[in-house]
């Protein structure tokens, strides 16, 4: 039965991730929380991890030609607004994820360059940092590291605000375009992020610490929510507070929650938006 022509359509996001069994992180913590936001979400997977709350068991990575099939299937019909980018573990991965990216003009692009889980297991072969920095650095709006990877870039330890900005710097002199580079892991009971792009923007973000064992998943909720706010139209700065606004939500909403008995998920369905629609030309 036919109908009058659709006149509008979902803010569409892709997430090129790997798979948490869990359900927590990962392509899994991504599409909840771009549903939760209103958008349409897709995923090409990288790779298959057996996982819980209490840590990583096996890691199985997905052939390259079928990374990139998943990748064009969705370009070639759906239509992408923008992408966020998870783990990779292997420098042919990245390649492979840079080259889709030029394929099909993808953008924009939030990187989130994901080499320890919060159990602490490493998720990237060494031989894959420096293909991220050389291959999707320069291709992504925005490079979304913790303490821990921001170090593993950088090479050296950040225990300070000064050492955050100055490893800020540093990443934008290697390519970034932008680092939000989240301070989560100083001691103290402020979380302190930062914003600093090579357009001169500086913005610190400051917040008390939520007190919660469950944050597994909360870098990749925290870029996957940047990249729906920029899908639905919101500019860098604003999709990236509106995210962390996010991402506290369900940190807070999860915090009395027991799911297993390691670091659990947050919760993304604490405040669901019906899906928002683009008027079509």
């Amino acid at each position: 039965m036919s109908g009058a022509a659709p006149a509008a359509r979902y803010p569409r996001v892709l997430s090129i991730a790997g798979s948490d069994s869990g359900g927590g992180a990962g392509v899994q913590a991504d599409l909840k929380t771009i549903a939760a936001l209103g958008c349409y979400g897709m995923t090409a997977i990288t790779a298959l991890t057996a996982q819980n709350t209490t840590g990583v068991r096996a890691i199985h990575a997905v052939p390259l030609q079928m990374l990139a099939d998943q990748i064009d299937a969705v370009a070639e019909d759906i239509g992408i607004d923008a992408v966020k980018i998870g783990m990779l573990h292997s420098a042919p991965t990245v390649e492979a994820v840079a080259a889709a990216i030029d394929r099909h003009a993808l953008a924009p692009v939030v990187l989130d360059p994901v080499m320890v889980a919060t159990s602490g297991a490493r998720l990237i072969d060494p031989g894959a940092v420096a293909a991220l920095v050389r291959e999707l650095f320069p291709r992504a709006v925005l490079v979304t590291p913790n303490l821990d990877e921001a170090a593993l870039l950088v090479e050296r330890p950040l225990r300070t605000e000064a050492d955050m900005e100055a490893a800020a710097r540093s990443m934008l002199a290697m390519g970034a375009r932008a680092v939000l580079l989240k301070g989560g892991h100083l001691a103290g009971d402020t979380v302190s992020d930062l914003l600093l792009a090579q357009d001169g923007m500086r913005v610190w973000m400051r917040a008390p610490r939520i007190a919660t064992p469950n944050t597994h998943g909360t870098g990749c909720t925290l870029s996957s929510a940047t990249a729906a706010w920029l899908a639905l139209g919101a500019p860098l700065d604003q999709a990236v507070q509106r995210a962390r606004e996010f991402v506290r939500g369900a940190l807070e909403a999860g915090a009395a929650v027991r799911t297993g008995v390691g670091s659990g998920p947050l919760n993304h369905g604490h405040a669901p938006q019906p899906m928002r629609l683009h008027r079509l030309p």
